[in-house]
C-alpha cells in the first residue's frame, strides 16, 4: 500500500439539489462529492485532473470502474462536511482511493467509501499506469496531509 501518509481533506456544502425529499443526502450525491475529492486530490499532488482522467496527447485515461458507500449517519441540507481522501492502494494498472466523511469540525464518521480506477489505452485496453502519474503518486508516501 501506497500513499497512505498523505491525506487531503475537500470541504463539500450540502446543497438542496444534494438532498432527498427528507433533507437527507441522497446517496447519489456521495459519488459526485468523491469524484470532486480525487479532482482536488490530484490538483494538491500537481497532477491536473482534465489530464489524468483523460489524457488524449499520452493516450490513456483512468476512469472509475467501481465505487462503493456505506452510510453510517445521515448529512443534511446545507452542512458543510469534510472528506478525507487517501491512496487504499497503488497496483500496476488499478489506483484506489478511499474516503471518510466527517462534519466539518466533527469526528462522528458519517460515511466510507471506495473508489478503483483503471488504467486503459486509446482502445479501452487496461494498461499499466503511465510512469509519470506512478511517480508522482508513490512520492506522496511521506508528504503530510492538509488541513
Amino acid at each position: 500500500m501506497v500513499g497512505q501518509q498523505f491525506v487531503h481533506r475537500t470541504e463539500v456544502r450540502v446543497r438542496f439539489g444534494d438532498t432527498d425529499p427528507y433533507g437527507i443526502v441522497y446517496f447519489v450525491s456521495y459519488f459526485r462529492y468523491c469524484h470532486r475529492a480525487i479532482e482536488e486530490y490530484l490538483r494538491a499532488l500537481g497532477l491536473k485532473p482534465e489530464e489524468t482522467f483523460r489524457n488524449v496527447g499520452e493516450g490513456f485515461g483512468l476512469p472509475i470502474v467501481e465505487a462503493q458507500c456505506r452510510f453510517l449517519r445521515p448529512a443534511r441540507y446545507g452542512d458543510l462536511l469534510v472528506v478525507e481522501t487517501r491512496i487504499q492502494e497503488l497496483r500496476p494498472r488499478a489506483l484506489i482511493f478511499a474516503f471518510e466523511f466527517f462534519p466539518t469540525g466533527g469526528q462522528d464518521l458519517l460515511a466510507r467509501g471506495t473508489a478503483n480506477l483503471v488504467a486503459i489505452n486509446r482502445q479501452w485496453q487496461a494498461i499499466e499506469i503511465p510512469a509519470r502519474v506512478r511517480q508522482i503518486l508513490t512520492q506522496t508516501a511521506g508528504k503530510p496531509g492538509n488541513g
